[in-house]
């Protein structure tokens, strides 16, 4: 097995990072006139997502809710952070509902910034934006990727899962000891455990419950096995790892470039600890290819490589 790759001081992708750019055969100007012109916000944009060129051209997009504005600030995130100037807005599930229906989406992925400025840390919006696309799409299948509803979880978690989403996601991001340094003091390692295995313990349906590992932030690859392994103890079915990009100057360096054969080796782990889905390789995010995700946790198609 290859092993990872150091990075420099202005480190420069390998080979097995590089992507192709929006091809104009595809779907991509389709789907980025029409999300914005909806005015909706996506985060394969506020990300800096590398698979943009792919999923757009698929006609696929991640929606992120709630505004531009998190009121975290992760080392590794790009996503703007600091005082959101706005309160949700009441029609963006009508209108994200009405872009999906447009798009043919039968799998809606949902996430958002953190809002810990509203009492229910924007859980009756992630509701309401289930229900939209139910009504509008009732054959699809919903994916939320929810923040950690820090100090109201019990209650947001039961909005959330009342509405009834397929698959629930929630990202551990990093293993237990970089946790606290690279998410602040907010977040919580054994809180996005027991998220995880709360909305699975809510639910009175078969929800599917997902998380995601970054690598590349300093971790060692047998503490990647060990936050997986704490991930299925917690109910966990599907988990992605993908390799950590530094957005900026500002954000946490690149500790190394992981080989894709890690990746493969990481993905034979987790389909050891039973998984039902794992999704490992060096582009891999957390909604990368997300119905594939599902599908195979659903059919028991297992690990999967990129």
């Amino acid at each position: 097995m290859q092993t990872s790759l150091p990075v420099a001081e202005r480190p420069r992708r390998p080979e097995w990072m590089k992507v192709r750019a929006p091809s104009r055969e595809g779907k991509y100007w389709d789907v980025r006139k029409l999300l914005h012109g909806a005015s909706l916000v996506t985060v394969c944009e506020e990300a800096r997502c590398p698979n943009i060129g792919e999923c757009w051209g698929r006609g696929t997009a991640t929606f992120q809710i709630l505004g531009d504005t998190c009121t975290r600030a992760c080392r590794y995130c790009y996503v703007t952070s600091g005082k959101p100037e706005h309160p949700p807005d009441a029609l963006e599930p009508l209108r994200l509902a009405q872009a999906a229906a447009t798009m043919g989406l039968s799998h809606v992925v949902v996430t958002s910034v953190d809002r810990d400025d509203l009492p229910d840390r924007g859980a009756g919006h992630f509701a309401a934006t289930i229900r939209a696309l139910k009504a509008k799409l009732p054959d699809s299948h919903v994916e939320v990727l929810t923040p950690d509803f820090l100090g109201v979880e019990e209650e947001s978690l039961r909005t959330v899962i009342g509405a009834r989403p397929e698959v629930f996601n929630h990202n551990i991001e990093t293993v237990r000891r970089l946790h606290r340094r690279m998410r602040g003091a907010k977040a919580s390692y054994e809180g996005a455990l027991s998220l995880l295995r709360r909305a699975k313990e809510i639910a009175d349906y078969p929800v599917l419950t997902k998380s995601g590992i970054i690598v590349g932030l300093g971790e060692t690859n047998d503490e990647v096995v060990d936050t997986m392994r704490d991930l299925r103890a917690n109910g966990v079915d599907v988990v992605t790892i993908g390799q950590y990009l530094q957005p900026s100057s500002h954000h946490a360096k690149i500790d190394r470039w992981v080989h894709p054969d890690e990746f493969r080796w990481m993905r034979e782990q987790g389909e050891a600890l039973g998984f039902g889905s794992v999704f490992a390789g060096p582009l891999v995010r957390s909604s990368y290819r997300a119905d594939e995700q599902r599908h195979a946790a659903e059919t028991g198609r297992g690990a999967v490589a990129y």
